[in-house]
């Protein structure tokens, strides 16, 4: 970390992930964004922004920097990780908020130009030094990482949930399908893509999809390896997900309320990472929760002897926030270390 109270933190990408991490460490009084990357131009790039907070007059464009009341960020027109001049920014760590660059490779060319850490907003694609979610395996980090993964909205969701309900019931093996909103990488018309299914519309079709969580959890909760098959509805909204997961238990007698009651006294120890909702809540009601996972009770359904199906919301913008609360993490292993 450097001499600032703050950490300096360089942003790689200004799509809907960079904006909302520099909206909310805009409020912090801990992390300040000293550069952003991004091909696009400036001008559109401060408009889109404003387009999606309430309080646009926060952020001022001069020239090719970016101003709010707490720092202010320089705008480089920078397309690859190579490219980026982190050292002379003094940065303490990069978020790489484009989901383009998750290659080891690519995070190595962030740590060669000046970052001192590189932190991917997605799941990697090889081998890296960790990945870590809040509330799940934030205690296993260590001041040697230098590349690492906050995972995904999707994973961090199905994490959470399984660490809370696994610590008091024994789980055999389990199943999730997101019920997800679109992407940035889905076209909006029938257009050849990666694979037949995400070729078509994401506007007007459901589009079954495959997703990373399941080959990854291991990684992040050992206990879980190979026992979770993971899977993706990606649907026409733009905002709002649920996590559709269905558990099988080794104790047949676990209720419907015993779940329930378990993930509500999980609240207090993950504030302001998990809640729950007790009302019949849709996907819209959750757009801007800064919460990882919102448990929803009343989709909580037994079928059978041992299978319990749970229902969970999330949005980007809680995925956004545990970004900036990994970057805490880091910052407060390099305090330590500078205090001893």
């Amino acid at each position: 970390m450097s001499k600032s109270s703050k950490t300096r933190v360089g942003l790689m990408g200004f799509g809907q992930t960079g904006r909302q991490l520099y909206a909310l460490a805009s409020r912090s009084d801990d992390i300040e964004i000293v550069a952003i990357a991004d091909i696009g131009d400036p001008k559109i790039l401060h408009y889109l922004l404003g387009s999606e907070v309430s309080d646009s007059e926060r952020y001022e464009l001069d020239g090719n920097f970016l101003r709010n009341p707490n720092f202010s960020s320089r705008f480089m027109a920078i397309d690859t990780p190579a490219e980026v001049p982190w050292d002379v920014f003094n940065v303490d760590m990069v978020i790489d908020a484009t989901g383009k660059y998750r290659e080891a490779a690519a995070m190595e060319d962030h740590l060669h130009n000046g970052a001192g850490r590189v932190l991917l907003r997605t799941l990697p694609v090889d081998h890296i030094d960790r990945i870590v979610i809040p509330g799940v395996n934030c205690a296993q980090i260590s001041a040697a990482d230098r590349m690492i993964s906050a995972a995904s909205g999707t994973t961090t969701a199905l994490c959470l949930l399984l660490k809370i309900l696994s610590a008091q019931y024994e789980i055999e093996c389990a199943s999730m399908t997101t019920v997800h909103a679109y992407t940035s990488d889905q076209a909006l018309q029938d257009y050849a893509g990666s694979d037949f299914r995400r070729s078509r519309s994401a506007a007007k079709n459901i589009i079954p999809n495959t997703h990373e969580a399941g080959a990854w959890l291991g990684h992040i909760l050992p206990e879980f390896d190979g026992k979770v098959l993971t899977s993706a509805l990606n649907v026409p909204i733009h905002e709002g997900c649920l996590a559709d997961v269905n558990l099988v238990f080794a104790d047949n007698s676990i209720t419907v309320e015993q779940v329930n009651d378990a993930m509500r006294a999980s609240v207090d120890a993950h504030a302001g990472v998990v809640g729950v909702v007790e009302d019949p809540v849709v996907s819209s009601d959750v757009i801007g929760s800064s919460l990882s996972l919102l448990f929803d009770t009343k989709g909580t359904i037994k079928a059978g002897d041992s299978i319990v199906k749970t229902l969970s919301w999330y949005e980007n913008m809680g995925h956004a926030a545990r970004l900036l609360d990994v970057v805490r993490l880091y910052a407060g292993l390099n305090s330590a270390e500078e205090a001893a």
